[in-house]
């Protein structure tokens, strides 16, 4: 008993982390009217959350291990909470930034100790495997509850309602975990390597900013060569791994194939979901005229769908097996992507049920391979390397695909603003630059869907060539 009462303890936080990585997709257009970013600003407001999580992650992981998983739980519960009050209030864009990223280095340091809490928790193999796909479902629950939750909230509330529903979570976190969760370290030598941290983490944000600032305001030397910067140290910090003895990153884990496409569909899912619904959120309020409550409805049938297939994708790799069930969610995704294409209410939800049933079985495929792969001490670092892929996934998706949408806006728009919120917003825009601003925002919405159909089919036809039978 007192392992589900952990589960559910656990299972708080784990919903708040996957939560704000979507809960804003729908509130940006109320953010931009407030706040009045500027469009490489948006983007930072939504994924400088996801870059802080994701580059953070592994080192959490480590941390965990070592000092203590239920410590570090609380910490970064608590420290989540603040940066969530912090966020409500903030006065300017500028501050917002700050604030998410304050929340997604105090998101990092939960969800690979609540994964690896969870390994200790349930010593029966089948208990583990239940609890394990109970803990994606929620994670996965949380990015698709995410946009409907804020839809809702600022029907009746203003903008900062959306982080200030964190803190009744946490709170109840604090009060439960010292008496349903025990102290766990893993008994193995070695620390963490700050440099590595710090270099991972400088590469994500350098190469991020250069890719958001080039698609908004075009080619400039000085963000260029903070590009080129980011990739000689992401690509420094992926040598440094193999030579450390205590590495961030196993590379080892990493030979085994499928183990790999997991890892992969851990990423792109994520970055071809966050994408198309923030790009969806923009086209049915601001492009289809839509009130927000009304927006988030429609997304509620694919968010149904995608937690239940969560539910049940356990169940159903045990009758079809992992290979199948990683094929089936790429092509499954690929077709529900390209519904987008055709544009209209109907075309978007049957988009979001389809793709929805590929969301599911890849969260639920990657989260198992993962922690199966490795020993139980090893649980926290590897279940980094799960959430690392769909963090990042979560963040390059705002960061690649978003400024690709932007990239089409500023090519294809009436050239008065870098993106449709700010050409909606300005005084005596004619009503044919308004439509021309428009259509600009739905073809790089389209744009957007058929790339990213196009990388799941491929890697679909991958694991399909690649991965034994």
């Amino acid at each position: 008993m007192r392992s589900w009462l952990g589960l559910l303890a656990v299972l708080g936080p784990v919903l708040l982390v996957s939560m704000d990585g979507s809960i804003l997709f729908l509130a940006m257009p109320r953010i931009s009217r407030e706040l009045t970013p500027t469009a490489d600003q948006a983007l930072w407001i939504l994924d400088g959350y996801g870059f802080a999580v994701g580059s953070l992650l592994i080192a959490f992981g480590n941390l965990g291990d070592r000092y203590g998983r239920l410590k570090l739980l609380m910490i970064g519960t608590a420290a989540f909470g603040a940066a969530s009050a912090a966020a409500a209030f903030a006065p300017d864009a500028g501050l917002l930034i700050a604030a998410r990223l304050l929340m997604g280095v105090a998101g990092a340091t939960l969800l690979p100790s609540a994964l690896a809490v969870l390994s200790e928790l349930f010593t029966d193999p089948g208990h583990r495997a239940r609890a394990i796909g109970i803990f994606a479902a929620t994670f996965a629950a949380g990015f698709a509850v995410g946009p409907i939750a804020g839809g809702v909230l600022l029907e009746r509330f203003w903008w900062g309602s959306v982080f200030l529903i964190n803190l009744p979570v946490v709170a109840l976190f604090l009060l439960a975990a010292p008496v349903v969760l025990r102290e766990v370290r893993a008994r193995r030598p070695g620390g963490v390597d700050a440099l590595s941290v710090v270099t991972s983490a400088a590469g994500l944000l350098l190469a991020g900013y250069a890719v958001k600032h080039t698609a908004a305001e075009g080619l400039a030397a000085g963000p260029v060569a903070l590009g080129v910067a980011g990739v000689v140290l992401l690509g420094w910090f992926v040598r440094r791994q193999r030579l450390l003895a205590h590495p961030l990153i196993d590379f080892a884990l990493f030979r085994d194939r499928v183990f790999t496409v997991a890892i992969i569909t851990g990423l792109l899912p994520l970055a071809a979901w966050s994408a198309t619904a923030y790009l969806a959120g923009g086209y049915l309020q601001s492009v289809l005229g839509l009130a927000v409550l009304d927006a988030a409805l429609l997304a509620l049938p694919g968010a149904a769908v995608l937690i239940l297939t969560c539910v049940v994708t356990p169940h159903v790799v045990e009758r079809i097996g992992r290979r199948t069930a990683l094929i089936l969610c790429h092509f499954a995704i690929a077709a529900g992507l390209l519904l987008l294409l055709p544009g209209g209410v109907g075309w978007y939800v049957a988009s979001t049920v389809v793709a929805g049933l590929g969301y599911g079985l890849s969260f639920s495929v990657v989260a198992d391979t993962a922690v199966g792969a490795v020993p139980v001490e090893r649980a926290g670092a590897a279940g980094a390397i799960a959430e690392t892929g769909n963090e990042l996934g979560n963040a390059l998706g705002i960061a690649v695909f978003g400024s690709l949408a932007v990239l089409v806006f500023r090519l294809q728009g009436p050239d008065l603003a870098p993106t449709l919120a700010e050409t909606l917003r300005l005084p005596g825009l004619a009503a044919a630059a308004a439509e021309e601003a428009k259509a600009a925002f739905v073809t790089g919405l389209r744009v957007v869907a058929a790339v990213a159909a196009g990388l799941h089919a491929a890697l679909g036809v991958l694991t399909l060539r690649w991965l034994p039978r």
